[in-house]
């Protein structure tokens, strides 16, 4: 979308760091929640001020004794062998896992994870854990102790972020983005069991002592299909969902632990099920 096209489709003026900040207190968002955040900058109509101002009144919001939490996906940093968007040519996979450049947390980019996200790891005082392709960033009070010791192995099951945003009973917001952008329902695949639940593994450069090495990485295999199904169903069976609108954005806060939890239950009941 055009920023011509976002001008147009605001209608009641452009949004503002306080006006972010009323929308998301109105919301549910309170000072002193962890607070997971997944964003889209186009979804909230013209803002003034961009990707920055979002985060400033995500910031507000919470107060001084919040702690805003974002993913910070790198997804590119992956066997070059499982690439479909797009895939690269057979004779180029040896090369790519020799030369690409190791994960840093201070350099390495976000893809396809929105202005916000890419914004808000950059900041002198954002904390981004250590995981090569599925990292990160805090900034709050107990920002160090939700990304430290991000394990390379499942990295968003239980040695993750997301399980330690779980034990300090944080919040998920979707801020213009639904159930299929949300990664706290990858913490509940890796709690739950259901038939044909399998593991795979990948590989990433990342850096030993000072030695840059290319490492296998386990992990299951995800399936994001059914997401949006089973935030539907959460919102209709337990009702611990507040809906909104941030600026022009839909806007979703939950309590991450009932999500997860709910989700546990849905998928070991639906998925690998036959149907009829």
């Amino acid at each position: 979308m055009s920023e011509q096209e976002v001008v147009n489709r605001t209608g009641a003026g452009p949004a503002t760091v306080d006006s972010l900040a009323a929308d998301l207190a109105a919301l549910g968002v309170a000072p002193g929640m962890v607070l997971l955040v997944h964003s889209s900058l186009g979804s909230l109509g013209w803002v003034c001020g961009g990707a920055a101002a979002v985060i400033l009144a995500l910031e507000k919001a919470l107060g001084t004794r919040g702690t805003l939490v974002m993913p910070a996906f790198s997804g590119d940093l992956s066997d070059p062998a499982e690439w479909r968007n797009p895939p690269v040519p057979a004779s180029w996979w040896q090369t790519i896992r020799d030369t690409m450049p190791p994960y840093d947390p201070d350099l390495t980019p976000t893809r396809g994870m929105g202005a916000i996200t890419e914004t808000f790891r950059m900041p002198a005082g954002v904390l981004r854990s250590a995981h090569p392709q599925v990292s990160f960033s805090a900034r709050g009070p107990l920002a160090e102790r939700i990304i430290e010791e991000h394990s390379l192995d499942f990295g968003l099951g239980e040695g993750s972020p997301l399980a330690r945003i779980y034990a300090l009973d944080g919040r998920v917001l979707l801020l213009g983005v639904g159930h299929d952008s949300n990664t706290s329902l990858h913490l509940a695949e890796y709690r739950a069991s259901w038939p044909g639940r399998r593991e795979l593994a990948n590989g990433a450069p990342v850096t030993v002592g000072s030695t840059r090495k290319w490492v296998t990485i386990r992990d299951i295999e995800s399936d994001c299909s059914d997401f949006e199904a089973i935030g539907e169903s959460f919102a209709r069976e337990q009702g611990r969902l507040a809906s909104g609108r941030v600026a022009e954005a839909r806007a979703l806060l939950m309590a991450q632990r009932a999500l997860v939890d709910h989700a546990v239950r849905w998928m070991e009941e639906h998925r690998g099920r036959k149907s009829g």
